[in-house]
């Protein structure tokens, strides 16, 4: 990790702030244009074109793509008991915090004569997209699956890319037969976002595609709203961001460092900390953990492009977080609920020693699909929200439409839009 000092500086210039707070940049120069061409393939050619694309990148490319309701039954008896309970676990609690997000229809009488209303509405066909690879996100399938079935959202497909034998992992299968997954399909990568997206004679068309995936997969996602099709948020790489001051515990901060820097080489983990003898005993826990941990490679490389701070107080601490707005954000400190009053910018925030970012990418009950790459300055992490959209209805009585139609005669006739004045003109007479 990069060690910074700003402990001294009254102010910091933006150039500076931006070449600190600044995320791994991947060369991708080509990029769209070989996303953009493997889009347009699919597009073109259903299946064949999946199958094709299946073959070339993941080595494999089942005869049948659906999943049988055969194998989503044998994969119960794969997935061992003590994983199936814990799973469970995980599902009734990011259960029970998606549904009080729930909102009743409440109308609104403006004046006399003229209700108002909002009602959420959800997105019909949704489809989820879960990396398989390394690291089978089956924790993400709950995230997405559980609040899009309490949405009320008619089709939730599933696409994942097969293992070398043309399977998907077991977890995966059983996830989604608990969420409650209508379709599943053995693909991943672009092509398989783009079966979602344009829909091939086995795989059908969705309204709005979730889920993570490498700089592929995101690239892909990207260029499908160009196409009307709806995303859940722009995505990069994870990321971590730690406030630790001398009350925290130094191996529990580099062990919530590492659980990120696992993630990816192109991962990046921020501490920043008012005291240097907490970034030192930190750095030195982060060295003894990472050798013993099976992801070291990738974790190492994730550090190289990783900066700790070193802060004159917890406001300056507090300052360059909320500027660099992470993904995920520890408060590692006695005082941690008071501070957390100061955060403006970050996708999910835990509170205090004993809340690792682990708790939240697994089974406390919020939702680990988060803004990364600064985005969490604008986009909230996906909810029950993500999964409805909100339609607005109003209506008028005889009485409204009097009370009412002289102001929008009005304002109609202001703007040069005589038509808008004469459907109200016309109801007065």
């Amino acid at each position: 990790m990069q060690l910074i000092d700003i402990s001294s500086f009254k102010s910091i210039s933006p150039d500076q702030r931006r070449e600190w707070l600044s995320r791994p940049v991947l060369d991708t120069s080509s990029l769209e244009q070989k996303v953009a061409e493997i889009l347009a393939a699919v597009k073109q050619g259903g299946d064949a074109a999946v199958k094709k694309f299946s073959l070339q990148f993941d080595k494999v490319s089942p005869a049948q793509m659906e999943v049988s309701n055969e194998e989503i039954e044998a994969s119960v008896t794969e997935v061992g008991e003590e994983l199936q309970l814990a799973i469970r676990q995980a599902l009734r609690h990011i259960e029970a915090f998606h549904r009080i997000q729930r909102q009743t229809v409440e109308a609104v009488e403006t004046m006399p004569g003229v209700q108002c209303w909002r009602k959420a509405v959800a997105i019909e066909k949704v489809g989820l997209y879960i990396p398989g690879g390394t690291a089978p996100l089956f924790s993400t399938l709950l995230m997405l699956g559980i609040p899009a079935r309490l949405a009320g959202c008619r089709e939730i497909v599933l696409c994942s890319p097969p293992d070398p034998q043309g399977r998907l992992h077991p977890a995966i299968l059983y996830a989604a037969k608990l969420v409650g997954v209508t379709k599943i399909y053995k693909a991943g990568g672009v092509q398989a976002i783009a079966a979602m997206a344009y829909g091939t004679e086995t795989v059908p068309a969705v309204y709005k595609i979730f889920g993570p995936g490498n700089q592929y997969v995101t690239c892909a996602k990207q260029l499908i709203q160009k196409d009307g099709i709806a995303i859940d948020m722009p995505a990069g790489p994870s990321e971590v961001a730690v406030y630790a001051d001398e009350t925290a515990n130094a191996g529990y901060v580099a062990a919530d460092l590492l659980s990120q820097a696992e993630h990816g080489a192109d991962s990046q983990v921020i501490l920043a900390c008012p005291s240097r003898e907490m970034v030192d005993r930190v750095v030195s826990a982060v060295q003894a953990q990472l050798a013993v941990l099976s992801r070291k490679d990738v974790a190492a490389k994730a550090l190289v492009s990783s900066r700790a701070f070193i802060t004159r107080d917890a406001s300056q601490a507090m300052e360059i977080l909320n500027e660099y707005a992470p993904e995920h954000l520890i408060l590692a400190c006695d005082n941690a609920a008071e501070l957390a009053e100061k955060v403006v910018n970050a996708g999910s925030v835990f509170i205090g020693h004993f809340s690792p970012e682990s708790a939240g990418d697994y089974a406390s009950g919020t939702n680990h699909v988060l803004p990364t790459n600064g985005y969490a300055r604008a986009y909230s992490g996906v909810s029950l929200d993500s999964f409805v959209k909100k339609i607005t209805f109003q209506q008028l009585t005889r009485e409204g439409i009097r009370g009412l139609g002289p102001a929008v005669i009005q304002m109609a006739e202001a703007e040069g839009l005589q038509a808008h004045a004469n459907a109200v003109k016309v109801r007065m007479s």
